[in-house]
């Protein structure tokens, strides 16, 4: 889902919002993942846009300070950025196998064997698969 045709950006404020309503596990979303790629994306300052976020500001309200307060981004620089992450793989043997961790981790809370999942290469499928919108 895009927010302001940035790829990501949506799920992170929803991830801030769970996080701090106890909805998700309690883990430093700013310095790992996605969301560091983001922030630095972005040129954000992550401790004021979370604040902002927890204060209630409607998305709108957060990609207006994301203009003011970030880097702007030209459309070719964001789709960039879109094509980036949506595409992103496992790169590595350590990847792969982290990869194949949440895929067995999935399929655990699932209660059913990985082979009966969809088929998924990237990492932003396995965010798709885990949240159960394939």
């Amino acid at each position: 889902m895009l927010l302001g045709g940035i790829a990501h950006l949506a799920r992170f404020i929803d991830k801030i919002r769970l996080r701090h309503a106890g909805l998700i596990q309690d883990y430093n979303y700013i310095t790992v993942g996605f969301d560091k790629h983001l922030i630095e994306f972005l040129h954000i300052d992550p401790k004021a846009f979370e604040a902002l976020v927890l204060a209630g500001r409607s998305d709108q309200e957060l990609l207006d300070w994301i203009k003011a307060q970030g880097e702007p981004r030209t459309p070719e620089e964001i789709a960039q950025w879109n094509q980036t992450l949506l595409s992103s793989r496992p790169k590595d043997d350590a990847a792969r196998q982290r990869f194949q961790n949440r895929l067995q981790e999935i399929a655990a809370k699932r209660g059913t064997p990985v082979t009966s999942l969809p088929s998924v290469s990237t990492w932003a499928e396995v965010i798709e698969l885990d949240e159960e919108r394939l």
